[in-house]
């Protein structure tokens, strides 16, 4: 039952001592990716609760050693007999790269469409000792019961197929989580946005709208996928020499265009990089890339005649070990790039990768190889909406309330402010572990509940308040010393000291090694130290880790990480 938002408050607060509507994000609001958040309904000890989304952030210079990180579901782990289903609005990493690993802490069925469910079993459910995630494929347009919930699947359009924003209906109203979607009547790959079943919502009454904030800092209408294409279709006809084309591997219709592109001025597409293969091979069960030539393998490349082959890249986020990082180097086993040949970044470098980018960029361009970036042309554009389509889709839906989502601090105030001045009457900013309960009334946060990272180390998953991070990171600033003592029954000291510097420089101002140093201060400190106290392996070892670490400070100016070996003889 769908309840209009300006109906008797009276009614809603009776209601609200029983059945609430809450929303609660436990990842993607203060931040840019991490997607994951939950909806319930019902009185607070037997809320019955759906997940939406469930995706990671990449790890960077702050978190060395870190490969993914994952929203703590420590909350809804609690409540799992409780929580009816997960629904994933896309398949990019952000909003599905989670699941298969924190899944077995929730263990409910996961319903997506048929190309996120593809991408889900292809790269991740194969690999060995996956769990057996029961997914449930949907169609855009249909709706589905979750016990209390009503949840249909809305198409729009963004650069990944097959996304979806969901009508979210409960017995106090409707919430419209929009996902990541943009306004593109031609995407050349997947459906554009349904903007009458979105106007149609907002004739019904929407009580609620939780909004993509990504690009609410830039004025205008995004371009659409079609005129990248055009684009794209003649840098690649005019190319004298091969063309390389680096692209995010999910964006099929990016993949499509430089196929179409390469077919109709006779050239082959050479496909390089198993993210890509993983994603063209589910793109083709879906009939995504029909009627195009069949692609290449990297193998068939050295037998193209340069004119005649376009090649199909991942690593445009600088990945080192991605194809196009190994082919600037000149170490990719198959694929090489000679001078004239062109590369077409097809691809925006998200923040924090443009150093990486920087450096492949280099690399190319001392081979005298022609480099094409959106600076220059039409060879990209966002899966996120600016300002006007924004507007439009407020225009369209005309919540009574509006939640900023899907940006940091700076993205979700201005787009606060911009839905206050699109008169939406009620305007809250959330952030991760917020809980919001949604009335006719407008929106409260009523309690705060645990969230936090989790950090995919290698085969090991660490809470982010460990101090492993905390303890790298210092190690990259200020090195290791480890020293290893003897000491007899007596408090002598037996044989030498054994030192291991590692990270700091090799001399110290005056020309010493920082070897001896560390051997001065150990045995000036042993020296002037009581017998007794000397036999006390426990104070001997935090003594010597305190003058180390002061004697190298005091010749450097940093204090490194020292680790004291006492050993009883």
């Amino acid at each position: 039952m769908v309840v209009d938002p300006q109906a008797n408050p009276l009614t809603d607060k009776a209601m609200a001592q029983t059945d609430q509507l809450v929303f609660c994000p436990l990842g993607g609001l203060g931040e840019i990716g991490m997607n994951a958040a939950l909806y319930g309904f019902g009185p607070e000890r037997s809320r019955k609760w759906i997940m939406v989304d469930c995706g990671v952030t990449f790890g960077g210079p702050e978190t060395p050693g870190v490969d993914l990180i994952m929203p703590d579901i420590r909350f809804i782990e609690e409540r799992r007999k409780d929580l009816l289903g997960i629904i994933i609005t896309h398949a990019h990493e952000d909003h599905i790269g989670a699941l298969v690993a924190l899944w077995p802490k929730l263990r409910v069925p996961v319903w997506c469409t048929q190309f996120a469910a593809g991408l889900i079993e292809t790269r991740k459910l194969h690999e060995p000792g996956a769990p057996k995630v029961p997914l449930n494929v949907v169609g855009p347009g249909l709706s589905y019961e979750f016990g209390p919930f009503s949840v249909e699947f809305i198409k729009v359009a963004h650069s990944i197929p097959q996304s979806c924003a969901l009508a979210i209906r409960t017995p106090v109203g409707t919430v419209l989580h929009t996902g990541d979607w943009k306004i593109d009547d031609t995407p050349h790959v997947g459906w554009p946005t349904d903007a009458i079943r979105l106007k149609q919502l907002g004739d019904e009454g929407v009580l609620a709208m939780i909004c993509d904030s990504t690009n609410v800092m830039r004025e205008g209408i995004s371009p659409g996928e079609a005129d990248v294409a055009k684009t794209l279709a003649e840098l690649i006809k005019t190319a004298p020499g091969r063309v390389a084309v680096t692209t995010f591997a999910s964006n099929v219709a990016r993949i499509r265009a430089v196929a179409e592109a390469a077919r109709d001025c006779g050239r082959e597409v050479v496909v390089v990089g198993r993210a890509m293969d993983k994603v063209i091979d589910v793109a083709k069960e879906c009939g995504m890339l029909d009627d195009l030539p069949d692609f290449r393998s990297a193998q068939t490349y050295g037998y193209l005649p340069r004119e005649k082959v376009v090649c199909l890249l991942t690593g445009s986020q600088g990945e080192p070990r991605a194809a196009l990082a190994r082919i600037a180097e000149d170490e990719h086993p198959d694929i090489a790039l000679s001078p004239g040949d062109r590369v077409i970044f097809s691809s925006r470098t998200i923040p924090g990768n443009e150093k990486a980018v920087g450096r492949i960029m280099n690399a190319l361009a001392l081979q005298r190889i022609e480099i094409i970036t959106d600076r220059q042309h039409l060879v990209h554009v966002s899966g996120h909406p600016r300002r006007e389509e924004m507007k439009q889709m407020y225009a369209w839906v005309r919540p009574h309330i509006a939640i900023p989502a899907h940006g940091e601090p700076l993205h979700l105030t201005e787009h606060a402010k911009l839905a206050e001045e699109l008169k939406v009457p009620h305007v809250l900013v959330a952030t991760n572990g917020d809980m919001l309960s949604f009335t006719r009334q407008g929106v409260d946060k009523i309690d705060d509940v645990v969230v936090g990272r989790i950090f995919q180390d290698g085969q090991l998953r660490i809470n982010a308040g460990d101090k492993t991070v905390p303890d790298r990171r210092k190690l990259s600033f200020a090195g290791i010393v480890s020293v290893a003592i003897a000491i007899d029954d007596k408090g002598n000291i037996a044989g030498d000291l054994e030192i291991a510097c590692m990270g700091l420089p090799e001399k110290t101002e005056d020309g010493d090694s920082f070897d001896d140093v560390v051997n001065d201060a150990v045995l000036d400190l042993v020296e002037n130290m009581p017998k007794q106290r000397r036999r006390d392996p426990e104070g001997l070892r935090n003594s010597i880790e305190r003058a180390v670490r002061g004697a190298i400070n005091e010749e450097w100016g940093k204090k490194p990480v020292v680790h004291a070996l006492v050993i009883e003889v």
